[in-house]
């Protein structure tokens, strides 16, 4: 089978390895879509956290399910998705509910092999069904549970106002389900064109870009001087982590979902006098996944919004750097296998 590895940073090559043969409580997927997510286009950049090379890449995928060890209720011939953080099962996460987090986590495509190939191999307990949505559709879920987990973190009550900070599409995901909450939501990006985007695709009613005047007067405007109650950072940039204390409301709660490799800081003084929570969300887990299936088959969440570029598989590695420039407009680029 063909297969698609990052050898170093800035560098695809294409490759062949043998198909996977079946492993005890193992499924092996033929893979139909792979969205390129933030994590893969850090890695092409040298730029990813725990991370290593040569490692191929891809965890938003979605394909036929050809054969299952295992698998209880799955049938050979559906359409699956699965949960791409495999965990241990057994440590103090793993115990109280949060193999998201689990402390020998092996993301696909980040500290294993992922898929950027014909056939992959995957734990039977990650798989995912299909309930009826397309291929494209499922290849989606994922980048939509990670905005989904980092808002049921934040624990939002209806009217609360919450500001998204970056307007990717961890950020797009994450606007929406903060919306379904019952929050009002606020998007905030660089890119007039995204905040556009926010507004046409997602009904957004108030965006700031910081560069086009002072943010804080911007956002107390809109909150009538409240400020936000939730305030989530979705871009993993240092100078946007450390601002973000200063949107936010006292009582407020903090969620960084966006990973950055450097220390963040903040004045400590700004933070105590809210009494604020500082929390980060890592990954999703299945209640996630299966909150956003819900929501797409509700028409709560159209994720075909999203798909602004679309390549067959063999073309990838000519394409690939070209999503690093915003002005190509990339929101998501979809591989088709």
């Amino acid at each position: 089978m063909k297969i698609l590895t990052c050898t170093t940073p800035g560098q695809f090559d294409y490759g062949q390895a043998n198909k996977p043969e079946l492993k005890k409580d193992h499924a092996i997927i033929k893979i139909k879509r792979i969205g390129v997510c933030g994590t893969d286009l850090h890695a092409f950049k040298g730029t990813q956290p725990f991370f290593s090379y040569p490692r191929i890449l891809g965890h938003e995928l979605s394909g036929e399910l050809v054969e299952a060890d295992g698998a209880l209720g799955f049938e050979a011939g559906e359409a699956v998705t699965f949960i791409p953080y495999f965990n241990c099962d057994h440590c103090v996460a793993c115990r109280t509910g949060k193999p998201n987090c689990c402390s020998s986590i092996q993301v696909c495509g980040v500290h294993a092999d992922g898929g950027m190939v014909e056939y992959l191999q995957v734990p039977s307990y990650s798989l995912v069904h299909g309930e009826g949505l397309t291929y494209d559709e499922l290849a989606l879920v994922e980048p939509l549970a990670i905005g989904a987990h980092g808002i049921r973190r934040a624990g939002i009550n209806q009217g609360d106002f919450v500001l998204v900070i970056g307007a990717g599409p961890i950020g797009l995901g994450t606007i929406e389900f903060a919306r379904i909450a019952g929050g009002k939501v606020i998007a905030m990006d660089v890119s007039n064109e995204r905040l556009q985007f926010c507004k046409e695709n997602l009904g957004i009613e108030y965006t700031i870009n910081p560069l086009d005047g002072n943010a804080v007067e911007q956002l107390r405007e809109i909150t009538g001087g409240d400020m936000a109650s939730v305030v989530v950072d979705a871009t993993g940039n240092l100078k946007a982590i450390n601002g973000g204390i200063d949107y936010l409301a006292h009582g407020g709660r903090y969620v960084l979902i966006g990973l950055q490799k450097e220390a963040f800081s903040f004045n400590h003084p700004d933070f105590h006098k809210r009494e604020s929570t500082l929390m980060s969300s890592r990954n999703a887990t299945r209640q996630d996944f299966e909150h956003v299936i819900a929501s797409m088959k509700k028409g709560l969440v159209d994720p075909k919004t999203y798909i602004t570029h679309r390549v067959q598989f063999g073309e990838v590695k000519d394409n690939f750097e070209s999503w690093l420039n915003p002005e190509t407009g990339v929101i998501k680029a979809m591989i088709e296998v």
